[in-house]
């Protein structure tokens, strides 16, 4: 029997999720200049205390003894699509990214110091962190091109590179920091290692928030040079930093899946009701077979979007081997909230256009998801090659599309 509904458990906080962001979150964002950062930052704080302490829904993706809700990968796929139909809401709760995806890294990478040091105030939310991986030189997709490179001296690794579009680095307390520490490795994936940096740091230069299409994020661009790190403070194993961030980028691609679905429906409800609303040309919106399209279109990706991320969050929470249907997941949702953005601001016109709607700002925010871990180019030919060889070696592609029972 195929089963698509949440156990109870699993609806209660998925219920209470909504409830908070619809009556204590989204008011309180609303009331707020968004545009002054330090009345976010203050917004941010009290909402936390009142998610942690009031509300009792804190960190829901860690395990209890890290102070979470201890939620598999299912369950979060639906608190993270109820947290994020308001803006702050995964950081409310503190599981948002980049710390989602670090806090995951070091509970499984880490050596318990490094536990203790860098998760537990990560968890507690008291320190932010940053993933600084992608370089400006190279092609981010590939990390075998990787030119940050780090050597051995004495307890300490000295480290000189450059990177770009690291997200969170500004206020972060630590960055995990991917270096190049093999000159010529058996396998080019064995090049990289991971550190984990205290910021700030001599040697750490933050040089810019690199500005994008919708303004400044905290997407910094990161000089390095002769940065010292402590070798205790290596993370994994040397050699293995390709490994661990391929562990951190499979379920945080997931993760920004469900982020994306809660985007789709708000565009899709705000396109509906629009379309009851609006009367043109003897008739409402609603009406016209145009629009009923559009709406129709958006309607059954979303369906389709649903169950792939159900699907492949059930393949990481049954761990069994995920990576083919989360790069799927991630290439079609990530494209599917474009086209359901911006169908929703044709069905608005100009008003949609306008900063009256977040239509505008939610659309310069969704370009980003075609190419941010992993562009749809880099899926598509990986989706293409696990597809020809599952034909090679079964005869059949049914492998390569979910492998599911039918």
């Amino acid at each position: 029997m195929i089963d698509f509904t949440f156990a109870p458990e699993v609806d209660e906080v998925r219920l209470k999720v909504r409830e908070f962001m619809d009556t204590v979150v989204r008011p309180r964002w609303d009331a707020i200049d968004q545009d002054d950062r330090s009345e976010v930052v203050k917004t941010i704080v009290k909402l936390r205390h009142k998610a942690r302490n009031d509300w009792g829904i804190w960190l829901p993706h860690m395990p209890k003894e890290w102070g979470g809700m201890g939620l598999g990968p299912t369950a979060m796929a639906a608190v993270s699509a109820e947290a994020a139909r308001v803006s702050i809401g995964p950081f409310v709760i503190n599981a948002q990214a980049p710390d989602e995806g670090n806090q995951h890294t070091i509970e499984h990478w880490g050596t318990e110091e490094q536990k203790e040091k860098y998760l537990r105030p990560l968890c507690d939310g008291t320190a932010r962190s940053c993933f600084a991986m992608t370089e400006p030189e190279v092609a981010g997709s590939d990390p075998t091109l990787i030119k940050t490179h780090a050597y051995r001296d004495g307890d300490e690794w000295v480290i000189n590179g450059h990177k770009w579009f690291i997200s969170g680095a500004r206020g972060a307390k630590f960055a995990i920091l991917i270096a190049r520490t093999e000159e010529d490795p058996e396998i080019p994936q064995a090049a990289n290692s991971a550190f984990i940096v205290d910021l700030p740091s001599p040697g750490w230069v933050m040089v810019r928030d690199v500005q994008t299409m919708s303004g400044g994020h905290n997407h910094a661009e990161i000089m390095i040079t002769d940065l010292r790190v402590h070798k205790d403070n290596m993370l994994g194993g040397q050699g293995q930093g390709h490994l661990l961030g391929q562990y951190r980028l499979g379920p945080a691609r997931l993760a920004h899946c469900m982020r994306w679905i809660a985007q789709c429906e708000t565009a899709l409800d705000m396109m509906v009701a629009r379309s009851l609303d609006r009367y043109s040309h003897g008739s409402l919106l609603a009406e016209k077979q145009g629009i009923q399209w559009l709406i129709a279109d958006s309607a059954m990706e979303m369906y389709q979007c649903k169950l792939m991320v159900l699907h492949a969050a059930y393949k990481i929470e049954n761990k069994l081997d995920f990576t083919s249907e989360v790069s799927m997941a991630k290439h079609f949702v990530a494209n599917s909230l474009n086209r359901i953005i911006d169908r929703a601001i044709q069905v608005h016109g100009a008003l949609g256009y306008s900063t009256d709607t977040p239509l505008a700002h939610m659309m310069t925010q969704a370009r980003w998801a075609r190419f941010a871990d992993g562009a749809d180019e880099i899926h598509q030919m990986r989706i293409a090659q696990r597809t020809i060889a599952a034909w090679k070696d079964n005869g059949t592609t049914k492998a390569a599309t979910g492998d599911l029972p039918l």
